[in-house]
């Protein structure tokens, strides 16, 4: 019996410890039940971990860099402008290339004026350029423009006015004026600005001198300069022979052909001493007139040979000094069978001056608003005309907006050759980027 006891004391033993074992091991495996230390455990010397660069060598302090710097902007690249009239030209679409053919004045990108007929409008001069001026020059550019008494106030407005004006088209278009001296004289005969009075060419030329034509000129080129203008459309280059003239008389030289031919080379030299582009007018000649052209048809009775013996010889003789030439709307019965005025004559740009004479420069055509083409032709009919009789620019057209698109269909329809109208493009581009 007590050896039964005892064994039972035994199991009981053995199964207690065996639970003890279970509950311990149990604990271990638990990570949220800490597991105590043993009593005779050393506790660690370190338990920090250890700073893998502890023993490195010191970095030399970072600067910290300028909130300052760099944070100016950046200037914006402008483009690269072409350099020449033929890189111009290739970057241009048909509008513009259109556009380049037409100078005009201020007013008529003013919406309402630029497609009515201006001679009709009861027209305000623009002073100034607008907002609207410039989405009009966006829809029709004008490769120029001319300014008259009615755009002329104050010379501050007049310099800011030129400025703007430059500065709405690429290339930058001609400014030009009626600068001529004596009664023809837009700033001169302005009472608000202060600029040399040259008096008539007539006088000038008197005592016979050239240069002092070139030095009145080179006056009158320094201050339209100053301006802003790049060209003048000056000298008159025509040969006072009719008493009964109501249009040139003292505008003109003189009555002799070969002195004018001088005096025109004078004035010429003195525009071109100032950087300002000159304009001989009124090709083939409008001194043997009674008529003004202002007003309707004016007639020359003259033949071809008769012309070059008087009223063509100072055109003649400059025609490798002026920068363009401008065309009058006169009629010549004994020189030209079209019955069309000089500007509109095929007969008489393109064969005579061009062909015969061999001029090479720009031709420009007297204003298209002049009562000699608007009694008789369309605005539009007029540019088309002009442009095939071989003009490389049209002035100020009576309806800017119906010229302008009758030009463009003419190029478009393939009536007008695009190379055609590149050419005068050309011409165009070499004049503004030369002077």
């Amino acid at each position: 019996m007590k050896r039964g006891i005892l064994a039972a004391l035994c199991a009981a033993l053995a199964v207690a410890l065996l639970i003890v074992c279970i509950v311990r091991i149990d604990n271990s495996a638990d990570p949220d039940v800490p597991v105590p230390p043993e009593q005779n455990e050393e506790p660690a010397e370190n338990t920090e971990p250890e700073d893998p660069e502890e023993n490195a060598e010191p970095e030399e302090p970072v600067e910290p860099e300028d909130p300052e710097e760099n944070t100016e902007p950046e200037e914006p690249v402008e483009p690269e402008q072409p350099e020449t009239a033929a890189e111009w030209l290739a970057q241009m679409t048909l509008r513009e290339k259109v556009g380049q053919i037409f100078w005009i004045m201020p007013e008529q990108l003013v919406p309402g004026v630029a497609d009515a007929k201006i001679r009709d409008s009861g027209l305000v001069g623009a002073t100034a350029v607008t907002d609207e001026m410039r989405r009009t020059m966006e829809q029709y550019p004008a490769g120029g423009f001319v300014l008259f008494g009615r755009n002329i106030d104050t010379p501050a407005q007049l310099k800011a006015l030129t400025a703007a004006l430059r500065g709405i088209g690429g290339p930058a278009p001609v400014i030009t004026v009626d600068e001529e001296g004596g009664r023809v004289a837009r700033l001169a005969n302005h009472d608000g600005f202060d600029v040399p009075q040259v008096g008539s060419m007539e006088s000038l030329a008197e005592a016979g001198d050239p240069a002092r034509v070139r030095s009145a000129a080179a006056q009158i080129g320094a201050y339209l300069a100053a301006y802003g203008f790049t060209m003048d459309l000056a000298p008159v280059a025509d040969v006072n022979t009719n008493p009964k003239n109501v249009v040139i008389g003292d505008r003109a030289f003189g009555s002799d052909p070969e002195k004018v031919a001088i005096m025109v080379d004078a004035y010429v030299d003195g525009l071109h001493s100032r950087d300002v582009s000159s304009v001989l007018k009124h090709f083939p000649g409008h001194g043997d007139t009674e008529a003004d052209s202002h007003r309707g048809t004016v007639t020359i009775n003259k033949t071809w040979e008769e012309l070059l013996t008087a009223e063509l010889v100072p055109f003649l003789h400059n025609m490798d000094v002026t920068d363009a030439i401008m065309v009058a709307h006169l009629n010549l019965p004994k020189v030209t069978d079209d019955g069309l005025p000089a500007s509109l004559s095929r007969e008489l740009v393109h064969d005579r001056l061009r062909g015969e004479l061999g001029y090479r420069g720009l031709v420009m055509t007297d204003s298209l608003a002049m009562g000699a083409i608007t009694k008789y032709y369309e605005p539009g009919q007029a540019a088309v005309l002009a442009f095939e009789a071989g003009c490389d620019v049209l002035l100020i057209p009576e309806n800017y907006v119906e010229a302008f698109n009758s030009l463009l269909s003419a190029v478009e329809s393939g009536r007008i050759p695009e190379t055609r109208l590149d050419e005068s493009v050309l011409r165009i581009l070499r004049v503004k980027l030369g002077r």
